[in-house]
């Protein structure tokens, strides 16, 4: 039980890299527990700081129910402004701890399993959503690290995309991003005009660093459009309002300034909300094609958990975590 553990990004990666289609599952069963009660999920906390209002850290503790039942807590820093240096905009940790005995048993680094199981959920979301693994145009709006592993759980998953359209406010990102598509085994081309990439596409993915919304046009979508909403604040509230909504959940997403939340103060209600992503896994909701179908992940914290215990176990049995012995320095009382 005391040994401490440490598992590195690097090594996170390459389970990732070998497991994706494994987290995805994971990812499912975690949110069909979440909806049978069997977590834990209290809201995130988040740090700001007065002279950098676009950054935060956001603490996201969590537990989930099982056989062992695992605590733990997402340490997440999201600054923007990083990207402006070609470094990437968060960084992260997560702290896993012992049910039996509240000890934390291990430390990751968890920017990789942030992405992973963003990356995961939108999988699973657009699948369902979308009705099958074909496409035959994708587009994606912010060109960064997220969305490069939303494709490459796509890819995993052996979805069928006719052509990838990518638009980002840095033309050499999007250049970047399309010729990793292509190394994928997709199509790809660059879209200056974000009208241009949105337009026809059977699936958008919305995977920016905006902080505020910037579509704001109820028509930019179309009936039957599938909308990634991963970034959460790309939309305004009469674009939410025209659209059917999925989230992972309602109180969490209906917070923090996200295009959701914005709706829900402008209009005095929640109706727009139409179900969680688990009661269409479950086919307790049956959604019309009449509207563009957005879908907007908070992201639970309780994921995280699932996901990391997922790679820290077949870490270990790999060989790719390190053991920190006498890290606590009393284990006995007396």
């Amino acid at each position: 039980m005391f040994p401490f553990h440490l598992m590195g990004g690097k090594d996170i990666r390459a389970v990732v890299e070998q497991s994706r289609p494994e987290l995805v599952d994971r990812v499912r069963e975690t949110y069909l527990a979440h909806h049978r009660g069997e977590t834990v999920n209290p809201n995130s906390y988040f740090l700001r700081f007065p002279e950098k209002p676009n950054a935060r850290i956001i603490a996201l503790p969590a537990f989930l129910r099982g056989d062992p039942g695992v605590a733990g807590i997402k340490w997440i820093a999201s600054f923007p402004d990083n990207i402006t240096r070609n470094i990437p905009r968060a960084s992260a940790v997560l702290v896993l701890n012992d049910f039996a005995t509240g000890y934390p048993f291990a430390c990751l680094e968890a920017a990789q399993i942030s992405a992973a199981r963003t990356a995961a959920s939108a999988a699973l979301a657009a699948e369902r959503i979308h009705g099958s693994r074909t496409a035959a145009r994708v587009a994606v709006i912010g060109a960064g690290i997220i969305a490069r592993n939303i494709l490459e759980f796509l890819a995993s998953l052996r979805w069928s995309i006719g052509r990838v359209t990518v638009h980002d406010t840095v033309a050499g990102y999007a250049r970047r991003y399309a010729d990793h598509t292509e190394s994928l085994g997709y199509p790809a081309s660059v879209a200056d005009d974000l009208t241009d990439a949105v337009t026809g596409a059977d699936i958008v993915l919305l995977a920016t660093t905006a902080t505020e919304p910037y579509l704001l046009d109820p028509g930019t979508f179309v009936a039957g459009q599938t909308v990634l909403n991963i970034s959460l604040r790309d939309l305004g509230p009469d674009v939410i309002a025209a659209a059917h909504n999925i989230v992972d959940d309602v109180d969490h997403c209906l917070t923090a300034g996200t295009s959701a939340h914005l709706a829900e103060q402008k209009f005095g209600h929640r109706d727009f909300i139409d179900a969680t992503l688990a009661q269409l896994l479950l086919d307790e909701v049956a959604l019309g094609r009449d509207k563009p179908h957005v879908f907007s992940p908070f992201g639970l914290g309780v994921l995280d958990l699932a996901v990391g215990l997922e790679i820290f176990t077949a870490g270990r049995g790999s060989g790719r975590v390190t053991a920190v012995p006498e890290f606590f320095a009393e284990v006995e009382r007396w």
